[in-house]
C-alpha cells in the first residue's frame, strides 16, 4: 500500500501564494509519476500538475505560469507551489500516485493511490 498525506493548505487572498505538500509513504511506493489534482462540489476531479517518474512535468492549461510542481525523493515529499491564485482555484487538493505511468499524466485513471486533500480557499 501507498498512504498520501497531504498539508498546506488554506485560505488566502487573489494573488496570494501557497505550497502544497504531500508525503508519501507504504510498503509499496517507489519511484512513482506523481500528480495533483482538484475538485468543486459538482464537478469532475481534474488534473493540475504532474511530474513524471522518469522527469518532466505537465500542467494543466488554467495554471501554466502559475503552479509549479516538484519533489524531493530523498523526503518522499511532493509540493504544488501556487502563485498568482485567484478565486477559480478554490478547490479541494488532491496528491496521488500512478505507479503504471512513466510519463507525466493528467489523466485521473492512471491514479491507484489519494490522499485525503487540503482545502484550498481564494477570495477575491
Amino acid at each position: 500500500q501507498v498512504q498520501l498525506v497531504e498539508s498546506g493548505g488554506g485560505s488566502v487572498q487573489a494573488g496570494g501564494s501557497l505550497t502544497l505538500s504531500c508525503v508519501a509513504s507504504g510498503s509499496l511506493y517507489g519511484r512513482f509519476t506523481m500528480g495533483w489534482f482538484r475538485q468543486t462540489p459538482g464537478k469532475e476531479r481534474e488534473g493540475v500538475a504532474s511530474i513524471g517518474r522518469y522527469g518532466g512535468t505537465l500542467y494543466a492549461d488554467s495554471v501554466k505560469g502559475r503552479f509549479t510542481i516538484s519533489q524531493d525523493n530523498g523526503k518522499n515529499t511532493l509540493y504544488l507551489q501556487m502563485n498568482s491564485l485567484t478565486p477559480e482555484d478554490t478547490a479541494m487538493y488532491y496528491c496521488a500516485a500512478a505507479p503504471s505511468a512513466r510519463s507525466p499524466t493528467l489523466i485521473r485513471t492512471f491514479y491507484n493511490y489519494w490522499g485525503q486533500g487540503t482545502q484550498v480557499t481564494v477570495s477575491s
